[in-house]
């Protein structure tokens, strides 16, 4: 009789994971406020570049999505605008992000939001071998294959990486 696998957190990111079939690793880690991804990299002992941030931002309407970067590199709202088609692009409040989410600042995944939202991914992340990327709750990443952003949650590539 096949063993349950006991995970280290229950989140509505891995419940979607987990909905989809996706095989994930856990990876906690020490939460440093401020620390973004570039502490996560250090105590996990990964490259920060396959450290993917979820950014909730919108656009001129105050139309939410969701924005998936390298951690070593900053987003162009510019270029994500004019990737996308739209006016602007800027950053939500991070009341609003949560609001969106569902998720709070910090502990953002793409998975199992609470708003379903357009999701955009920085097209080089998908030529990794395998990203980290947050699990649902602050200290918290599940490693995944990046193929599974643009397969199963639909992720649009696009080029805006400063």
């Amino acid at each position: 009789m096949a063993r349950k696998e006991r995970h280290v957190s229950r989140t509505p990111a891995t419940a979607w994971l987990e909905q989809h079939g996706i095989a994930y690793s856990e990876h906690p880690y020490g939460y440093v406020e401020h620390g973004g991804t570039a502490e996560s990299a250090r105590q996990l002992g990964v490259d920060e570049h396959a450290v993917v941030k979820t950014l909730v931002m919108h656009d001129e309407r105050a139309a939410p999505l969701l924005v998936l970067m390298h951690g070593d590199r900053q987003v162009s709202t510019k270029n994500l605008a004019r990737a996308i088609g739209a006016r602007s692009v800027a950053p939500c409040r991070p009341d609003v992000a949560q609001r969106h989410s569902g998720y709070l600042v910090g502990g953002t995944s793409p998975f199992g939001t609470r708003k379903a939202m357009p999701v955009y991914v920085e097209e080089t992340v998908l030529a990794l071998p395998r990203i980290y990327i947050n699990g649902g709750r602050r200290g918290f990443l599940v490693g995944i294959a990046p193929q599974v952003l643009a397969g199963a949650l639909g992720a649009l590539p696009v080029r805006c990486a400063l």
